[in-house]
């Protein structure tokens, strides 16, 4: 059985309309699963950043709010947009709550965590950290927590999978980006 595209598996928005991946065809997207309330949650204003500087070459970032890690996502998605926009002005498109780790993860994480791609940045010392916290972390190939980036090339693959804790103006991340947009779809 061939796997499902991406761009197939339906998801809705942060207004609860259906959609999916494919109004972005022939784009490179960062999927990246969000969380008001997590040590992270200030990646969103470099999220933001790099949207906004690289969405007329192609771009786009697409948050999917998960609860999946201690509670760090418990608002409604009304509470999450308006977090998102009154906290860090964010334009780039939201997706409604999801759940992306364990046996009911949606069919999107299902697909991006199945991909034959290693994560990249300092997932083994992040990994350390949840420990140190008693957290027990997901295992491999689950998320290991908030923020966690795919990366989708033009042509809907995961290119790229970058640690949670991997700064949205990392050079790794930024150069894989470009790297991508430079490419035809």
């Amino acid at each position: 059985m061939a796997a499902q595209s991406l761009y197939d598996i339906p998801v809705k928005t942060i207004k609860g309309e259906d959609s999916s991946l494919a109004a972005y065809k022939g784009k490179v997207v960062l999927v990246v699963n969000v969380a008001s309330k997590c040590g992270l949650t200030k990646q969103y204003e470099g999220l933001e950043k790099i949207y906004e500087q690289l969405s007329g070459e192609g771009f786009v970032v697409a948050g999917f709010p998960s609860n999946d890690f201690e509670g760090q996502e418990p608002g409604s998605n009304e509470e999450i947009q308006a977090f998102c926009t009154g906290n860090f002005g964010v334009k780039f498109p939201l997706f409604a709550k999801i759940t992306v780790a364990g046996a009911g993860k949606h069919p999107l994480y299902a697909a991006l965590t199945t991909a034959p791609v290693k994560v990249e940045g300092t997932a083994d010392q992040f990994r350390a950290k949840l420990e140190g916290y008693g957290i027990k972390p997901n295992p491999a190939p689950e998320v290991l927590w908030n923020f966690e980036k795919f990366l989708l090339g033009r042509n809907g693959q995961v290119v790229k999978r970058f640690s949670p804790d991997t700064l949205p103006d990392d050079p790794a991340l930024l150069g894989a980006i470009k790297a991508e947009l430079g490419k035809s779809a």
